[in-house]
């Protein structure tokens, strides 16, 4: 790959996530599509890198690894904070994530040593690492599950996620939230649902969530339920086709709640299958289920 290559997407994108996740396979895909790669970087030389993306030249794919010498959460966190608040970074976080079961595996297979357990057994090693990294994955821009994906299909989405110009095709993810934990990061729309029906005050429904039919069946009962998802479907299918036309990678969509339990689930993933049976490649994430889940 040249420089020449144009992109349109992020100019800088943090690679990271547990070791065994296809964090070096992502770097690697990256580079084949014109980034300038650079694996375990040390966080104190980031400021510096993120100040030459800046003035142009090729896009950058950073991997940020727990095994660095300097590597801290906090110190991350804090990076990536006040980097995303400078339009000129066009920083995007991508955080591989797999299964803790399969991780294991992974290492037992290739009987390498953990980096945070090299005297002790891969799961306790695994199991460190995905608390360590919790936050760096709340904070993604990007999330991707390796747990079901071969090296090629990993490579299929990475290149459908930062092939440059007409080589990328728009993916969309759609996600819950609640409102009581704030809004998640790199959204493009954001609808509120919490004027709907709320199935926490049914008792037989509270401790469900919206992937549920009986908690879907309540909310979608509501009047208003109808014309505002219409109203919804009809405007995203009005604007996707323009964002493919302007080159846009990726398109963010949320759906907010009171406990991003119920009502904003229930929207998400009645928009995931409506626009993937359009045709449109779309990731769904619930974040409240997901840290109720790995809390």
């Amino acid at each position: 790959m040249t420089g020449a290559r144009q992109h349109t997407g992020p100019r800088t994108v943090l690679v990271t996530g547990p070791s065994g996740a296809g964090r070096s396979t992502a770097i690697h895909v990256l580079e084949d599509l014109g980034f300038e790669a650079i694996d375990n970087l040390p966080l104190r030389l980031l400021p510096r890198l993120m100040e030459e993306a800046t003035q142009g030249g090729r896009p950058m794919a950073l991997g940020i690894d727990t095994r660095n010498r300097d590597f801290s959460v906090a110190a991350l966190i804090e990076v990536i904070d006040r980097l995303s608040a400078d339009d000129d970074a066009g920083l995007s976080v991508l955080y591989l994530d797999c299964r803790a079961d399969l991780l294991v595996q992974r290492f037992s297979e290739t009987r390498r040593r953990h980096p945070m357990a090299p005297a002790e057994s891969p799961a306790l090693g695994v199991d460190r690492e995905l608390d360590l990294l919790h936050p760096i994955r709340a904070r993604a821009d990007t999330l991707i599950d390796t747990s079901d994906l071969n090296v090629h299909q990993l490579r299929a989405e990475i290149e459908t996620l930062y092939a440059p110009g007409e080589g990328r095709a728009l993916a969309v993810s759609v996600q819950s939230f609640s409102y009581k934990r704030g809004l998640p990061r790199g959204l493009d729309m954001i609808f509120d649902c919490r004027f709907l029906a709320n199935p926490y005050w049914q008792a037989d429904l509270r401790a469900l969530d919206g992937r549920n039919n009986r908690v879907q069946g309540h909310v979608a009962a509501d009047p208003r339920y109808a014309p505002f998802f219409e109203r919804v479907l009809d405007l995203t299918r009005l604007l996707l086709p323009a964002y493919v036309e302007e080159g846009k990678a990726h398109l963010s969509i949320a759906f907010g709640c009171t406990g991003g339990q119920h009502r904003s689930v229930a929207l998400t993933e009645a928009l995931g299958a409506a626009l993937a049976q359009d045709g449109y490649q779309v990731s769904i994430r619930h974040r409240e289920l997901e840290r109720r889940h790995n809390g």
